[in-house]
């Protein structure tokens, strides 16, 4: 099957059949549009039985015939109708795809300098995305929604700390995109490349532009694997790896599995990051492995942090304390990964030293690197940044204080709370009704408080519950006789490893707020 792009929500190819529509699903397109009347061939399928095929795996389907060497201005009225009601993107194909491609040029999808306008625009398909999107949908139907994402895989990541404690096979937290959009949503697949709020547009990587009435970013940050000489080279090889890359969360599980002695460890860069309690979760799952194999008397663990403290919430500091001390872990605080040497096992840290900076190297046996994040740089150069370089945002409404038709949520937005899984699930809905507010030209009606959490591993088997808002206050979910967050749970090792991953996959990207309903504005107790 060979597949023309003509633009991010448009492809076209020569006749399919049933058994190609799969693939193309597989692929990642939304809608299969045939422009080729039926009978022209011999061994044509019908437009019933493509379409039959197109709903049995999930796309939607359009016919659309037209006479190859006849075209008419009614099939270029007929052509645009129907790629302004089908979710993108659209593979449309004929005999050849040269009859579909130029029925696309007549409808004006090819060369308009604007795309069609949207009600609301996501920026990011990830987990705040599709969860926003679904949130809307499930208040709305029937608006027209666009998210713009590239990516043609999505990926449950705090399922990444337990990948590489063997607890996980990596498969179970990938999925494709296509699959995750909600019905009824445009995906532009396509990068988003600049802002331009005046003009309320957004620009593509190929210089398209897509209007909106509202948008929401929430593209998540920028893994900067580079800003740490040696490191992009080293990674998955001679000991050094890392948890929050996908590919590399089966090398660590390999590494501490093999693992039989010697010196690791565990880096944390600077904050803002996401999940910052994962470079912690995957030492002290580590640790517990070794515990559990009788090696632990043999490891040199180290734990190198840039910050000056174990955890930002003290209250959670104790429990944490005890298995630092069980594990015998090596605590270095003002401690920042610079530089890393795979083949020599050589890493170089800066250590404050009263008003200097000196910097030390560390042999290694085995490492676990957190890369420094940041905003992405499209977010960090443009009109919506804030100082932080993160789409600036009202801590409540999540709504921008300049540009009233932007909101931002998820690891990308400027707001303090901690970056995680949580904060986007609780953020979700606020957004959602926040946006239909201002399409309806009404204030923001509801409030966010900061939730996040942070399920902080410390062994197999038991978790230290991390539930905090703005301000480090704590917020638990659960009464304290059933679960105390401050203490390690075995309840809240069964809610991560066996209820939250298909309360995410079935409930968070299905819009079902299960314990986030939104709080609205003069509602609060």
């Amino acid at each position: 099957m060979a597949i023309k792009q003509l633009t991010p929500t448009l492809s076209v190819t020569a006749q399919l059949t049933p058994a190609d529509i799969a693939q193309a699903a597989a692929i990642g397109f939304r809608a299969i549009l045939c422009n080729r009347p039926d009978g022209e061939g011999a061994d044509q399928p019908t437009a019933e039985e493509m379409g039959a095929a197109a709903r049995a795996a999930g796309l939607d389907f359009a016919y659309v015939p037209a006479v190859a060497g006849a075209l008419t201005d009614a099939d270029a009225i007929a052509m645009r109708a129907a790629l302004d009601s089908l979710p993108g993107p659209v593979l449309a194909y004929c005999r050849s795809g040269a009859r579909a491609e130029k029925l696309a040029e007549m409808a004006g999808a090819l060369f308009r300098q604007d795309a069609a306008h949207y009600d609301v625009v996501i920026v990011g398909g990830g987990s705040a995305g599709i969860a926003t999107a679904a949130s809307i949908l499930k208040r709305r139907r029937g608006i027209r929604l666009a998210i713009i994402e590239p990516s043609e895989a999505h990926y449950y990541q705090p399922g990444w700390t337990m990948v590489g404690a063997g607890v996980f096979d990596s498969g179970f937290t990938r999925r494709e995109e296509a699959r995750l959009i909600p019905r009824g949503v445009t995906w532009i697949k396509a990068s988003a490349s600049a802002f331009l709020p005046d003009e309320k547009q957004v620009v593509l990587h190929d210089d398209r532009r897509v209007s909106y009435g509202v948008l929401i970013v929430c593209p998540g940050v920028k893994l900067d694997w580079n800003a740490i000489p040696g490191l992009s080279e080293a990674l998955g090889n001679d000991g050094v790896t890392s948890n929050y890359r996908y590919d590399l969360a089966p090398y660590t599980n390999r590494l501490v599995k093999q693992f039989k002695g010697g010196r690791a460890l565990f880096t944390q860069p600077p904050m803002p990051i996401k999940c910052a309690g994962a470079p912690q979760k995957a030492m002290y799952l580590s640790c517990h492995r070794w515990e559990k194999a009788d090696m632990l008397g043999n490891c040199d663990v180290q734990f190198h942090t840039a910050g000056a403290v174990l955890f930002g919430v003290p209250a959670y500091v104790p429990a944490l304390m005890d298995y630092v001390r069980r594990y015998g872990i090596n605590l270095n605080f003002g401690s920042k990964l610079v530089e890393i040497d795979g083949p020599s096992k050589t890493a170089i840290f800066e250590q404050a030293d009263g008003d200097s900076v000196r910097r030390v190297a560390e042999r290694f046996d085995m490492i676990h690197v957190v890369p420094p994040q940041m905003a992405p740089d499209f977010i960090r150069h443009s009109p919506l940044a804030a100082a932080s370089g993160f789409v600036d945002v009202d801590e409540a409404t999540l709504r921008h204080p300049r540009y009233p038709d932007i909101y931002a949520l998820g690891d990308a937005c400027s707001a303090s709370n901690a970056k995680t899984m949580a904060a986007a699930r609780k953020q979700a809905p606020v957004v959602a009704v926040n946006a239909l507010a201002t399409l309806d030209g009404q204030p923001p009606v509801a409030t966010y408080d900061g939730y996040g959490s942070c399920p902080l591993t410390v062994e197999a088997g038991k978790i230290v519950l991390a539930e905090f808002g703005y301000g480090g206050k704590l917020m638990p979910s659960f009464p304290n006789w059933l679960i105390d967050g401050t203490r390690p749970s075995r309840l809240s090792w069964l809610l991560k490893d066996t209820i939250l991953p298909p309360v995410y996959w079935h409930g968070m990207l299905k819009g079902r707020e299960w314990m986030v309903k939104p709080c609205l504005i003069g509602a609060q107790s």
